[in-house]
């Protein structure tokens, strides 16, 4: 990874090869070698060569460091600056005036990124709900950051900026969300009237028959969602057979694919549906 200019001043490469050696461009001026696999951390990284003393990438983007790398390759990189700090960045970068002291910020990897409990309030500030709380879900179940700091950094916090936005996405984190999809599907539906179990275990008489996604247990309804890997045929198998099971034992099962996750108010019409007598 390298500033373009930088190289070519020192005699590292030239335009031409530059151009011709599949170089690729994370943001303008910087490229990566034709190796690594490029998602948003990388441009990050990229970023990050670019910026003034006393910033720091953060939000977000700061988040896949934490523990929650689900910003997506196209998405805008955060970058935090302080008010005595003017740079607007290349295009792709979003720059957010803060205060930001110096216990904010950690350098990991050698990149100046926010500290695990600055980044989860900034998420919660910047992004979407089902967004911010996907990202806190997972930062809370890897140990980044602890339920309870983020209670506690509440306390006092009245006047904050986004002190609102805050305090609603922490309210609605649950560490036993296992996947980004999870979250964002329970977010959804707890925000309909609708709160699952996430995680819910399934016994029948005592028998452990499995453990599901969300689970409204006196319903006998369970939602799961699957990935790419349930589309395997020796998975697909699997998990017919575990829903013939759960079925058998009087269960309803309502099964969501990436597809389902780009319109959520359906997927919560079908749930409501299913949970109404």
């Amino acid at each position: 990874m390298f500033i373009a200019s930088h190289a070519i001043a020192e005699g590292a490469i030239t335009r031409r090869q530059l151009r011709s050696l599949g170089y690729r461009r994370l943001v303008q001026g910087v490229y990566a070698d034709p190796g690594p696999g490029l998602d948003h951390r990388l441009r990050a990284s990229g970023v990050a060569l670019l910026l003034p003393p006393g910033t720091a990438i953060g939000g977000h983007s700061a988040a896949a460091w934490h523990g929650a790398p689900f910003a997506g390759l196209h998405d805008p990189v955060t970058v935090l600056r302080p008010a005595d700090v003017r740079w607007a960045g290349p295009r792709g970068v979003r720059v957010h005036r803060t205060v930001l002291q110096q216990a904010d910020v950690d350098v990991l990897d050698g990149v100046p990124v926010s500290s695990p409990l600055r980044t989860a309030w900034d998420v919660a500030a910047l992004e979407p709900l089902g967004t911010a709380v996907t990202a806190l879900d997972a930062m809370v179940r890897c140990g980044s950051v602890a339920a309870t700091d983020l209670t506690a950094r509440l306390d006092g916090a009245a006047g904050e900026w986004g002190v609102t936005r805050v305090r609603r996405a922490f309210a609605l984190v649950d560490p036993r969300a296992e996947s980004a999809p999870e979250s964002r599907v329970r977010v959804a539906l707890v925000l309909a009237g609708l709160p699952p179990v996430p995680q819910f275990h399934v016994l029948h008489h005592g028998e452990f028959l499995g453990k599901v996604d969300l689970a409204w247990p006196e319903a006998k309804l369970i939602v799961e969602y699957e990935g790419a890997h349930h589309f395997d045929a020796e998975q697909a198998a699997r998990d017919d057979q575990r829903y013939a099971v759960l079925a058998a034992t009087g269960w309803r099962v309502i099964r969501l694919s990436a597809a389902d996750l780009r319109d959520l108010d359906a997927v919560v019409c079908r749930v409501r549906d299913a949970l109404t007598p």
